[in-house]
């Protein structure tokens, strides 16, 4: 495989932000309709009430170390998809979030009729869905947990839409025994996301790799991680 230049990763890595604005963009929407968590954080909030954390750890520090303890297994399994951008999704993700939800908070919340949060939940949904597949098409890296479902549709050989489903149930009903909180908004979103993906894919690739031809000066490398 031939390395890449400095100037293709730099493409690949602005490619990479303006997917983790967007799909962070619709965690947020998400998150504001007060529906429910999404799967992973359910995981997370039940791993953190289940454990008997030292009285420094917080929500968001928990997920930091489940997403480093999954980045660390990602490596052994194959550290192909592990790249910058996966450390660059952890570091801006919260930060990213908090400023859409600065202002997006007027907009959506939990005083909105409830047929409002439905569409913004699952205009969220699908948000999140496309600029997960803008990052996952950087090629650049993405986020720990979102490289669960990567990896396993590789390695299987399965279609991402229901790989993606069958491990967002996993850390829903993972966490709702822990204790974590399910809600209509969990159900809706492991449902809508994985599919939304899919159906995205295509897309999202032929744009990054017309992205880096014109920006880059070169065609995209044969790939093997088809989705």
């Amino acid at each position: 495989m031939k390395s890449r230049s400095v100037r293709e990763e730099a493409v690949r890595l602005v490619l990479l932000l303006a997917g983790l604005c967007v799909a962070h963009l619709g965690v947020t929407l998400f998150l504001q309709t007060d529906l429910g968590s999404d799967p992973f954080n359910v995981f997370v909030q039940g791993l953190f009430r289940f454990l008997p954390w030292p009285g420094f750890m917080t929500h968001g520090r928990v997920h930091l170390l489940v997403s480093l303890v999954i980045m660390v297994v990602l490596l052994v399994v194959d550290r192909k998809f592990v790249r910058i951008g996966t450390v660059v999704c952890m570091a801006l993700g919260g930060p990213i979030i908090d400023v859409f939800t600065v202002l997006l908070a007027p907009l959506i919340h939990s005083e909105r009729p409830l047929p409002v949060r439905l569409a913004a939940l699952v205009l969220g949904c699908v948000i999140l869905a496309f600029g997960m597949t803008i990052v996952i098409c950087s090629e650049a890296g993405t986020g720990p947990n979102d490289l669960v479902g990567v990896v396993l549709s590789d390695k299987l050989g399965k279609p991402f839409g229901p790989v993606r489903v069958a491990v967002d149930l996993f850390f829903a009903l993972s966490g709702f025994a822990l204790g974590g909180v399910l809600g209509l908004g969990t159900v809706i979103c492991a449902f809508v996301v994985g599919p939304a993906a899919q159906g995205f894919m295509p897309v999202s690739r032929r744009i990054c790799d017309g992205f880096v031809h014109q920006f880059a000066g070169r065609d995209s490398l044969p790939r093997g991680d088809s989705l």
